[in-house]
């Protein structure tokens, strides 16, 4: 059954809940981006406000065709930028601050994870707006962090509050990100100033490549909101997520603290395959999707809700634009910030 609701205070906004998808709204006579502009500005308190509790809202509707509207868009709605930090998977820059989603083989699902978790400061919203839907799949698919939170296991929650997480990343030019690439710098003392000034541990390799280790807070408080989410990419970058195959030619060719990424509890304590099942099942149950039409725009508080992508066919284009940045001093985090292997 379809059920609707009005945010409180947002008259113009009605938005439309179907089990299985993200609340929905779609904006009707808005002809051109002179006009989406205008609409968009009235309507943002309501967005803020619907964000604050969906997590994350679906627009159809608007007249978006190219990065140039993709770009007046963000202006309006998250006027401050956040810095693309710590990359670690790519991306294509499509200019004006605007980039793809991600450039991943489109035969790979992208684990649902919350953007830049492992960074100090990080975007509070997220926008993703399709330019060119998929034949098929392709979805982006968004799960509200505080039903992931309340629907795993009290055990890796209470480790979780206790030790945070463990983030290794092994740079390379043969696999993954490189360490220029990564931290936007050729310098190897800039990047070791970033390291120091981020609660990086780092250790230059014999072969000139780069490890780094960091803990951070796997749960956290959204600071407007007062609510505690599951915040982080524990899954997303464990050794168990692999594909079998690749994880063990990985093992073998680097060794787990070679793994161009590892992840573990903040303790040391390893994830087992029974633990990411669990955490993988509360994901699950708390998935949303809407399949992708041209001119979509699908908005994203980054603390509540975590994101993720299908496997598709056929071209897919969809940029995502990213802003509001938060601190994460500002987020009661349950675990403090480290520098640790």
């Amino acid at each position: 059954m379809v059920s609707r609701a009005d945010v409180p205070d947002s008259p113009s906004l009605h938005w439309e809940t179907v089990p299985g998808k993200p609340a929905s709204t779609r904006v009707r006579g808005v002809t051109d981006m002179a006009g989406a502009r205008a609409w968009l500005a009235a309507a943002r308190p309501g967005l803020t406000k619907a964000l604050h509790t969906y997590g994350a809202v679906h627009l159809r509707g608007l007249p978006l065709a190219g990065v140039d509207d993709i770009a007046e868009v963000r202006d309006v709605l998250i006027p401050e930028a956040t810095p693309y930090r710590e990359k670690a998977t790519p991306r294509s820059d499509f200019g004006k601050g605007v980039y793809s989603s991600t450039d991943l083989p489109a035969s790979q699902r992208i684990q649902m994870h919350n953007e830049n978790s492992y960074t100090l400061t990080f975007p509070g919203l997220l926008l993703f707006a399709c330019l060119t839907a998929p034949e098929e799949g392709g979805a982006t698919p968004v799960a509200d962090c505080r039903k992931v939170l309340g629907g795993l296991p009290a055990h890796l929650v209470a480790k979780m509050r206790s030790a945070g997480w463990l983030l290794g990343r092994s740079y390379s030019d043969l696999i993954s990100t490189d360490w220029k690439s990564a931290f936007g710098s050729e310098d190897p003392g800039e990047v070791e100033r970033y390291c120091a000034d981020n609660l990086i541990a780092h250790a230059w390799q014999e072969d000139g490549n780069l490890r780094t280790g960091q803990v951070r807070p796997g749960i956290i408080t959204h600071p407007v909101t007062g609510e505690e989410v599951w915040f982080n990419h524990l899954v997303f970058w464990n050794e168990w997520s692999l594909d079998e195959e690749l994880r063990e030619t990985l093992v073998d060719e680097f060794g787990r603290d070679g793994l161009p990424f590892r992840t573990a509890f903040g303790d040391g304590g390893t994830l087992t395959k029974e633990d990411l099942a669990a955490i993988q099942a509360a994901y699950d149950a708390a998935t949303v999707r809407e399949t992708w039409q041209v001119g979509d725009l699908l908005l994203v508080d980054n603390i509540l809700t975590a994101h993720g992508r299908d496997p598709f066919l056929g071209d897919r284009k969809i940029a995502v634009a990213m802003g509001a940045p938060v601190e994460l001093s500002d987020c009661r985090p349950t675990v403090e910030p480290a520098a640790s292997f």
